[in-house]
């Protein structure tokens, strides 16, 4: 199969679909790899790596379109891309189309096999494409909360960990998944007071079990939010639908509860945000007040720390995209019933139903979808 991996054009986009480890094991396997020239530069790889490797260097994003079957990416295609994709593309990257209607009706309109890596699910119902990024991201959450809560960046002037004599900076997460779980780990580990809110009972026990009398677990209902949100220092939105669009557990009314300085950083921001007040910042522009409550809301957080991103992510992905250069497509999709989850638009269908509800939409069965490769 013909393997295209373009570079990545978001806003301070720096990591790469691929390694070139990934791509000697592709071309090992006898498959064609194409990368745009300098794709990987942002995570330390360079054109004499690739080309070592077995990849045919291109000049430009176009080329790589022209040439391959295969799409791989990191983030959503941008605008320019999307009008690059034609029914003979299968894209396989991260979409978010739930809250991204623009995107969601171009690559309908393309007609190309658009496969997300956030819906794929494993044998045990797990994420395994998702996982790894919302790890770091969660890690990343409390390392850009605490520089937010600094003087200089509008927050409160305090310190995650406090100091001799000053008690520390107390930090809610709100979702005990992988993000939350990820975000109180470092939080823990910097000294603050950390509170997990979650609907799971089994989810508080198991994160209880895990840190102990460290952290603190409460049951997520509106009156615990809203009692919660008033003593909290830094909010981290840690809460996913699978597809979907982030439930909003905190309102604009809600910020005047909060303390003037206070920091929310909306790590669900990519399925919409779960605070009504957020709207998607880059890395250039990550953060913006509202009622005095300093938000950070970039859609691309692993981005920053693209080296250790794209090595997570690549050890992720790799089996995946072998199954699909391997045995095609079809194949590779109609034989686990968990890639095939992956499949959110095909030859002009919307596949995928907690994006069809959110967008208020038609959804094509998967199978039946399937049916049209």
């Amino acid at each position: 199969m013909r393997i295209g991996i373009p570079k990545e054009i978001k806003n301070n986009e720096f990591r790469v679909a691929t390694t070139p480890d990934i791509v000697h094991e592709l071309t090992t396997h006898g498959h064609e790899v194409y990368i745009e020239t300098h794709a990987g530069i942002g995570s330390g790889f360079t054109n004499e790596e690739y080309s070592r490797a077995g990849a045919c260097i291109v000049d430009t994003a176009q080329e790589i379109f022209a040439q391959a079957e295969l799409i791989l990416k990191v983030k959503e295609p941008q605008h320019s891309e999307r009008q690059l994709l034609n029914e003979s593309h299968t894209l396989f990257t991260y979409l978010h189309l739930a809250p991204d209607t623009s995107q969601t009706d171009e690559l309908i309109a393309s007609r190309s096999t658009c496969i997300a890596y956030e819906t794929v699910e494993d044998s045990l119902g797990k994420l395994p494409l998702l996982t790894p990024m919302s790890e770091i991201a969660g890690r990343m959450a409390i390392q850009a909360g605490a520089h937010c809560l600094e003087k200089t960046q509008h927050g409160r002037g305090l310190l995650l960990s406090g100091a001799p004599g000053v008690a520390p900076a107390n930090v809610l997460i709100l979702g005990g998944g992988v993000v939350g779980k990820n975000a109180a780990k470092i939080a823990i580990g910097m000294g603050a007071n950390v509170t997990i809110m979650d609907k799971s009972l089994q989810t508080l026990r198991n994160l209880e079990d895990l840190f102990g009398n460290d952290l603190r677990t409460l049951y997520s209902n509106r009156g615990a939010v809203l009692s919660s949100i008033e003593k909290a220092d830094l909010i981290v939105g840690a809460v996913l639908i699978p597809g979907g669009s982030a439930p909003k557990l905190i309102t604009k009314a809600d910020l005047s509860l909060m303390q003037p300085g206070a920091v929310i950083v909306d790590v669900a921001i990519d399925q919409g945000g779960c605070i009504e007040t957020s709207v998607a910042t880059t890395h250039e522009n990550p953060t913006f007040l509202v009622d005095q409550i300093v938000h950070y809301c970039v859609a691309n957080m692993p981005g920053a720390v693209a080296r250790t991103s794209t090595l997570a992510l690549t050890n992720a992905t790799l089996p995946y995209v072998l199954q699909l250069a391997n045995q095609g497509v079809k194949a590779a999709l109609g034989g686990d019933n968990g890639f095939l989850k992956g499949l959110n638009i095909v030859k002009g269908k919307l596949c995928n139903l907690e994006v069809a509800t959110a967008q208020n939409k038609k959804a094509t069965g998967l199978r039946e979808a399937l049916e049209l490769l």
